[in-house]
């Protein structure tokens, strides 16, 4: 195993449900979660680097959403990695698969994977430059 990291930390939690719009207002009622359209976004700081702050999305979807296919979960996790392209590199030679295209956005790239339990894993590295504070 390579000294290089897979797996960083948790990107985030989607899930199916009904309706999407009362349950981000059932937790931002009850449980106080800041929520806009698409969830809820928890702002942290990393442990081994102070100055860099990260983020983990909790998001409801609808019920009949396709974004979790092939998956049929009613969920689907979302992990932050270290250098997408390196690890979709060694996933591809350990047989894993992979079910698109690597995608880059302004807020980092994405690609999807299956596991070997049939849930559909979303893959992100963040942007180099995700939120440095300034001592």
């Amino acid at each position: 195993m390579s000294d290089k990291k897979r797996v960083t930390g948790f990107g985030g939690i989607f899930f199916k449900c009904d309706d999407p719009k009362s349950v981000r207002e059932w937790y931002s009622t009850h449980l106080g979660l800041n929520t806009d359209q698409y969830g809820c976004t928890f702002n942290w700081r990393d442990a081994d680097s102070p100055k860099q702050m990260g983020s983990t999305q909790w998001s409801p979807f609808k019920a009949d959403t396709k974004y979790f296919e092939p998956s049929t979960q009613p969920f689907m996790m979302n992990f932050r990695v270290e250098n997408l392209e390196w690890l979709v590199g060694k996933l591809r030679e350990e047989g894993v698969t992979i079910l698109d295209e690597m995608e880059s956005y302004e807020y980092g790239k994405f690609i999807h994977i299956m596991d070997n339990a049939g849930n559909k894993i979303e893959l992100w590295e963040a942007p180099a430059d995700e939120k440095e504070i300034a001592e």
